[in-house]
């Protein structure tokens, strides 16, 4: 009834997913090639009643809740530090935000009861066969799967290896998006402070749990770079170069980000794949519809997790039936959510001069930012979600 599925990636999309099949009675492997969790990290956030619904129905809104980080208002400044423009909590932060680490933490204690967690390993090939998928893994162990579900990123490998290259289904947005972790010696607070010229944002903010930490965030526009993903000294030389020469506190932070061990540095890219499943093999995620920044995603992933794993149940482990359900009800619903990706690089770092006053101007008036707000809140609420019932003996919260 092809209920031993194997998962790939343990951030968001795959613990959540893991969660749900194991209430519907299946048996997931999630597989993940960080040798363990991913601590700290960015803050991610949920917004409007479609998120907080599904959360609610993994029981989670309490801790949640417990562990939010209050909201990050951003403050942005002129060269001298002078205020031009405040955006209040709610506009980045929607209702609930959590550090992303927190979040993966959450999703891994309540999929353990019932999912299998393998650290430090990768898949490296994938055959299909008549009856499942045969999975090898870098570690040289070779495993018998039902179903394959790539919930591992823009970069997803599962995608590489099931529908082909990268570069079929990744496209650059002209931004790249860097942060890192410091220490908190210029005294910032909960407010974000953020600096712009023309094509480039240099922000820094208090860690939530840490306020003698800090974390930088940088944007700069760039057409698509040639650059080692896993090569954290060649990524800090490309920030350093665009970065280079400008005033406020840039210079210290760039000082900071060459002792920085924890470098975040990607493209602002959005994934489009025509159609999200091949044979037994799945996306979910980013890995079928992501957008770095701004589309919305850790939302997306949780809800695309349970609908996946409830037509799954639904159809009785019958993958073809369940694989068109779920894209069917979510597509539509995961690309308007992605559509705000495209617009984040312009509106973190303008191109112009022009540009970054009208932003300043248009956010400053309390009407269009609450315009704003409300219509985040509509994208992600826009599609109807089924109840599933879970198997009753699976439910132990």
């Amino acid at each position: 009834m092809n209920r031993n599925v194997l998962i790939s990636g343990a951030s968001i999309a795959g613990p959540a997913l893991a969660y749900w099949l194991g209430r519907h009675g299946f048996q997931p492997t999630v597989v993940e090639l960080a040798p363990a969790l991913r601590q700290g990290g960015q803050a991610v956030d949920f917004r409007g009643e479609t998120h907080l619904t599904v959360l609610e129905r993994m029981g989670l809104l309490p801790e949640l809740r417990r562990i939010q980080t209050g909201g990050s208002p951003i403050r942005f400044v002129d060269e001298r530090g002078h205020t031009l423009l405040d955006l209040p909590a709610e506009f980045t932060g929607g209702a609930i935000e959590v550090l992303r680490g927190d979040l993966a933490r959450v999703l891994h204690e309540h999929s353990a009861p019932w999912a299998e967690y393998i650290f430090g390993d990768s898949i490296v090939s994938l055959t299909e066969t008549s009856s499942g998928v045969r999975a090898d893994f870098q570690s040289g162990i070779s495993r018998d799967f039902d179903l394959v579900i790539g919930a591992d990123g823009l970069h997803s490998n599962v995608r590489r290896l099931a529908f082909g290259p990268e570069e079929d289904y990744v496209s650059h947005l002209g931004y790249y998006a860097a942060t890192w972790q410091l220490p908190n010696d210029l005294g910032v607070g909960k407010t974000s402070v953020g600096y712009n010229v023309p094509g480039r944002l240099a922000s820094v903010g208090a860690d939530h749990r840490d306020p003698a930490r800090a974390g930088a965030f940088f944007v700069f526009a760039a057409p698509e770079l040639s650059y080692d993903r896993h090569a954290s000294e060649q990524q800090k030389r490309v920030i350093d170069n665009a970065f280079s020469g400008l005033g406020w506190e840039v210079p210290h932070l760039l000082a900071s980000l060459h002792q920085a061990p924890d470098l975040y540095f990607d493209s602002i890219s959005r994934v489009d794949v025509d159609t999200w499943s091949t044979g037994r093999v799945c996306l979910v995620g980013d890995a079928a519809c992501g957008a770095t920044i701004g589309g919305m995603g850790t939302g997306t992933a949780v809800v695309a997790a349970y609908v996946l794993a409830g037509e799954l149940a639904r159809a009785q482990g019958d993958h073809r039936a369940a694989f068109a359900r779920y894209e069917h009800r979510l597509r539509k619903y995961a690309e308007g959510c992605q559509a705000g990706g495209d617009r984040t690089g312009k509106f973190l770092a303008p191109a112009t001069a022009t540009g970054i006053r009208l932003r300043n101007t248009l956010l400053s008036r309390r009407l269009f930012l609450n315009g704003m707000l409300k219509l985040g809140e509509k994208v992600s609420s826009t599609v109807a979600l089924p109840d599933y019932p879970a198997d009753p003996s699976r439910i132990s919260w």
